[in-house]
């Protein structure tokens, strides 16, 4: 029986959490083997202990003799588990255990113990064929949302800044003709209409638009912005919801509509989200990239010369990319080499030995993200962890995934 323990503190690692949310949820049992534990803060751990014990004797009844093993097996991982804690953890406790093998016949056991960084309040016990996330996911929801609304009078792009990233919800034309008229209208007659189709389309931008931002609970404000004039128009006009339009924060010029114009929007909108996280991202990284363009020698790249700054106290800013996922990992060979090297995850098949040729075997990996980070906070570097999906964020994720800023000039 392959059974492996994953356990993971969660004191301010909103990013590693989500990133455990977003695995566990992906998993999909065979059958109903999957078990899920939620011990509120402050909740007495002992009761659960004989909870889990009385679910034990519950699944001896299961008619499947796989089934009832890898339940039975699951539930007891999880006892052993908890006798590790004299006491429930300041947050409560969240574990998850089960067979995640895809393959019938073949039993794979694993456990995940988690201390999230916010109180659980939640009690479950639960035994399906998935694990239930949402009282986690719960605690990592975008709770920064800004609406966006970028118009003219030929189209409108409704999008929202939802933490770090920037999201498209709806594009519409209107029907709003050109200034020529047509022939046989007189000028004031084809104003008239122009301006009537004009409002229409308002109307319906505002009822989309707050229809959409309706959904969003967490809602902190909306730009309106746009090329001409008709974003005014819209902004002092009452086409939003009441309660929509109070969020508004003002209105900026762009030079296009579309999704282009949403970034544009977000740019020249800064100082009315100041505070966004996606602007508190956007300036790190300006910085890192001001640094490394003017050459100054301060501005530093790749996983050795990271860790050198780090451990002389040279570091002034640490910049993780969300998707860095290097590794220490322990390596043999058949013909007896062995070595250690630390190395982007997506690598660790790829190594041979230097002795043969070989492919190497890899025996031990361990996650690098968290040893950088208490390397940095032991030596004063402050550390943001950055988005990778767009513009600058791609750049750093090509750079390695990891750079940073000096304190001063290497010698």
């Amino acid at each position: 029986m392959d059974s492996r323990i994953r356990g993971i503190c969660m004191k301010d690692k909103e990013s590693q959490l989500r990133a455990l949310v977003e695995e566990l949820g992906k998993i999909r049992g065979r059958h109903t083997e999957l078990v899920t534990v939620y011990i509120p803060a402050g909740f007495n751990l002992n009761k659960v202990v004989e909870q889990i014990r009385s679910e034990q004797g519950t699944a001896q009844n299961i008619k499947s003799k796989q089934v009832r093993k890898n339940v039975v097996g699951a539930l007891e991982k999880i006892l052993q588990h908890m006798k590790l804690y004299k006491k429930t953890p300041d947050n409560g406790l969240a574990i998850f255990s089960g067979n995640v093998s895809d393959r019938e016949g073949v039993t794979d056991l694993e456990i995940w113990a988690v201390e999230p960084h916010e109180s659980i309040r939640t009690r479950l016990y639960w035994c399906g064929q998935n694990f239930i996330m949402e009282p986690l996911s719960d605690m990592i929801r975008e709770r920064e949302i800004y609406g966006l609304i970028v118009l003219d009078k030929s189209d409108a792009t409704i999008g929202i800044v939802k933490g770090k990233k920037i999201e498209k919800l709806k594009e519409m034309d209107s029907l709003v003709p050109g200034k020529t008229k047509a022939g046989g209208w007189s000028q004031a007659r084809y104003a008239r209409v122009r301006e009537g189709l004009l409002n229409d389309f308002l109307k319906k931008i505002g009822e989309v638009a707050s229809s959409k931002f309706r959904e969003y609970s967490d809602l902190q404000g909306i730009i309106i912005a746009g090329p001409g004039p008709t974003k005014e128009q819209f902004a002092e006009g009452e086409f939003l919801n009441y309660e929509i339009k109070k969020k508004v924060l003002g209105v900026v010029n762009t030079s296009y509509t579309g999704e282009y114009g949403l970034r544009e929007t977000l740019e020249r909108g800064r100082d009315l989200i100041s505070e966004a996280s996606i602007i508190k991202e956007q300036r790190v990284l300006e910085r890192f990239f001001d640094e490394f363009g003017k050459d100054s020698g301060l501005a530093v790249y790749g996983f050795k010369e990271i860790v050198e700054a780090l451990e002389s106290g040279n570091m002034e800013l640490l910049i993780l990319s969300e998707g860095f996922d290097w590794v220490k990992a322990g390596f043999e060979c058949s013909c007896g080499f062995k070595t250690t090297k630390a190395l982007d995850r997506q690598q660790l098949d790829e190594q041979r030995c230097p002795e043969c040729n070989s492919r190497m075997e890899v025996t031990s990996e361990k996650e690098l993200t968290e040893e950088l980070i208490k390397l940095a906070e032991n030596m004063s570097t402050t550390v943001e962890i950055v988005s990778s999906n767009v513009g600058m964020g791609e750049q750093v994720k090509e750079l390695g995934g990891i750079v940073g800023i000096l304190r001063y000039k290497k010698r």
